[in-house]
């Protein structure tokens, strides 16, 4: 596939892709980035630096809310992530506008 056009369309995704994994449960920054790799058979293999302006930019629309774990042991502490109640509701109509998106472009793709 084109990068160019793979590009711009994981771009248009990737904050609605990381809200639905914080739907199910509070996360930190590695376990997002494996949980992309891994459900999208490495589609959507990101680094750090794609990741975590995301999630600031999630945090400062008020869709994410973040804290620090208590270290365990030898375990460090880590940064964790979780949705607010905003974050379900947008990731609810964002949910709805890809659903209407991917139907109408499946009308222009596939139609022959």
């Amino acid at each position: 596939m084109n990068v160019k056009y793979e590009r711009q369309m994981k771009k248009g995704i990737l904050e609605i892709l990381v809200l639905k994994l914080l739907d199910s449960e509070e996360k930190y920054g590695y376990q997002l980035i494996s949980e992309l790799a891994d459900r999208s058979e490495g589609m959507f293999s990101v680094k750090e630096g794609t990741l975590y302006p995301i999630l600031y930019r999630l945090e400062d629309e008020g869709l994410v809310v973040n804290y620090w774990s208590e270290p365990k042991g030898r375990e460090l502490s880590k940064k964790y992530y979780s949705i607010t109640e905003e974050g379900r509701a947008t990731l609810a109509e964002a949910i709805k506008l890809w659903e209407k998106f991917s139907e109408n472009v499946n009308k222009i793709l596939l139609n022959n």
